[in-house]
């Protein structure tokens, strides 16, 4: 049974007013996009928190950046066993359709899927630690990164933590794509980190060679 509602009032709204102003004064770049299609200058893998908005950020044009969102901006293992994989099909479908030059992964302060994760190893989130847990299962990505500092430190000082090791596994787990690592050796993709600290407006960028985030 179809269980769809009509579209809220503010939304409905809020188009009639995007409609009339951006749209109306860009609509010769819209109709473009349209025609030429996208030809987007990165990707961005980041996470659903609502208040991380990519194109603020970064000033970005419609049609600059290829974004992907999930729960905590994580990329999975490189998995070939017939199931569905959002993640790694927006991934493919950037690096192979798309020809990227860039992919960030982007990981940020406060986020919800590592505080829930951080609880799961406190043995606070039951709920989260069942097999039926959605997310649970998902932030279950983060284990192999997570050694050492789960139980460590003050809760900000963790939480922080994690959300950086989320944004290093998931650079990890990016490698592990062969048309990934192929375009990385080709010179023709680059991978990028970085965390984003949503109060103070800040941004850090991972820096393999010493393996910690500096600011920009």
């Amino acid at each position: 049974m179809d269980h769809a509602r009509p579209l809220p009032s503010f939304l409905i709204r809020r188009y009639h007013a995007w409609r009339a102003t951006d749209f109306a004064e860009n609509h010769s770049w819209y109709a473009r996009l349209a025609e030429e299609g996208q030809r987007p200058r990165a990707m961005i893998i980041a996470c659903c928190d609502s208040r991380v908005h990519i194109p603020s950020i970064f000033g970005a044009e419609s049609g600059e950046f290829f974004i992907h969102r999930n729960i905590a901006n994580l990329v999975p293992p490189y998995e070939q066993d017939g199931g569905h994989h959002g993640t790694s099909a927006a991934v493919e479908y950037a690096v192979t359709a798309l020809h990227v030059a860039h992919i960030v992964v982007m990981g940020h302060s406060q986020c919800g899927g590592v505080q829930g994760y951080l609880d799961m190893a406190d043995g606070k989130a039951p709920d989260l630690a069942a097999e039926t847990s959605f997310v649970g299962r998902w932030m279950a990505l983060l284990e192999p990164g997570a050694e050492g500092m789960a139980g460590d430190g003050a809760p900000d000082a963790r939480r922080e933590a994690m959300e950086k090791a989320t944004v290093v596994t998931s650079l990890r787990n990016l490698m592990g794509f062969p048309f990934v690592r192929d375009a990385v050796l080709a010179d023709n993709l680059s991978l990028h980190g970085i965390w984003h600290d949503i109060a103070r407006g800040g941004l850090e960028v991972y820096d393999p060679a010493s393996g910690g985030f500096q600011p920009v």
